[in-house]
């Protein structure tokens, strides 16, 4: 059988399913031998290589119910959500109530978290074409650093206000935003019981009921301010506590800013160590160095690797062994379903990564 060749000096070879040529340049029918190790060499790389896991369930009846479900708790909870926020405005303004009004911007927050959450289930739906290959899925990660960047201007603003108000507390009606924060903690508590059962399905509708729940406990904390303002009269509790759930929310957009900001600069993924990724590939039997590594994530959840992977002189059929034990390996220890694996025969000299230049 014959061997695969490394291609001369050529430091990636590149495996053509096209008619070999001969000495002379003229072109001839390849072996028969030759022939079954390649074919199957090249389907099983196509399957391995670009086939998408989350494709499948497009069709699946299962995936569509759980679509369904998950599309209407979304839609409840934003409504529930939506309501009590401006239901929050309006008390906040009426009670003089900026820690109402601090709650009102927490669930302003979640309003937007549960629309993105709602358009990436939507664009999981949606196939790559030939012009989006990976299909819409950064819009969710554009839609993300809006989100939090519009969240932390909302923050200073209202940190601002609660800092002018400390030297001169303001009187709070302590009834109405008591009223108002009651309402709230009920809207949440059903918004959460409706996403219960759907959480448990996804990680995207998971972040979401997270985020309910957190909504309830800030309008606990209301709560707990409006009646030590009721018994107390102590009116620079209420700057104190939309202070507090300001740097609650300050937390959150910092960090949903910097998220999105790694993932647009295509930066290795927090949750996973790329020197481990180097030692596990090294381990398997055939691989003998690996460079021009790259590691990123299209979306939240769903990375991808590319790397040029250096083996001896060995057989077509070998190889397809290797990247498939390569793709199974990335896959349930890593969770990185996409792969782009360049076989090589010459070690490469500039390392683990590579120096990106733009050819003049």
């Amino acid at each position: 059988m014959t061997p695969a060749s490394c291609g001369g000096n050529a430091r990636g070879s590149s495996w053509s399913s096209g008619n070999p040529a001969d000495a002379s340049g003229a072109f001839r029918p390849a072996p028969r031998a030759l022939t079954k190790v390649v074919k199957p060499f090249f389907q099983n790389a196509k399957l391995i290589q670009m086939a998408k896991p989350e494709h499948s369930k497009h069709t699946s009846p299962n995936h569509i119910r759980s679509f369904e479900r998950n599309r209407k708790a979304l839609w409840m909870a934003i409504g529930i959500t939506g309501s009590v926020m401006i239901l929050e405005v309006a008390g906040g303004l009426l009670s003089n109530s900026l820690a109402l009004l601090s709650d009102a911007g927490h669930m302003l927050a979640d309003v937007m978290s549960l629309l993105l959450s709602l358009m990436a289930l939507r664009l999981t739906m949606r196939p790559p074409s030939l012009t989006k290959t990976f299909g819409l899925y950064r819009t969710e990660i554009l839609a993300a650093l809006i989100n939090g960047t519009t969240l932390i201007l909302i923050a200073l603003y209202i940190l601002y206000e609660a800092y002018q108000r400390f030297g001169a507390p303001e009187a709070v009606e302590s009834r109405t935003m008591l009223l108002i924060a009651t309402i709230g903690l009920a809207a949440n508590g059903a918004a959460a019981l409706a996403m219960k059962r759907t959480s448990k399905e996804s990680l995207n509708i998971r972040g979401a009921y997270l985020h309910i729940l957190g909504d309830a406990l800030s309008s606990l904390g209301v709560i707990a301010g409006g009646l030590i303002i009721h018994f107390t009269s102590w009116y620079v509790v209420d700057s104190i506590i939309s202070a507090g759930i300001c740097l609650v929310i300050l937390r959150g957009a910092f960090m949903l800013v910097k998220d999105s900001v790694n993932i647009l600069l295509e930066a290795v993924p927090k949750d996973v160590d790329l020197e481990e990724v180097q030692r596990a590939l090294k381990s398997i039997a055939g691989v003998k160095d690996l460079h021009h590594v790259h590691l990123w994530t299209i979306t939240s959840g769903i990375h991808a690797l590319s790397a040029h992977v250096l083996v001896g002189d060995i057989q077509m059929s070998r190889t397809g062994q290797i990247l498939q034990e390569i793709n199974q390996l990335l896959l349930k220890r890593f969770g990185v379903p996409h792969t782009t694996i360049q076989f090589e025969c010459e070690n490469c000299q500039e390392g683990f990564s590579c120096n990106m230049d733009r050819e003049e």
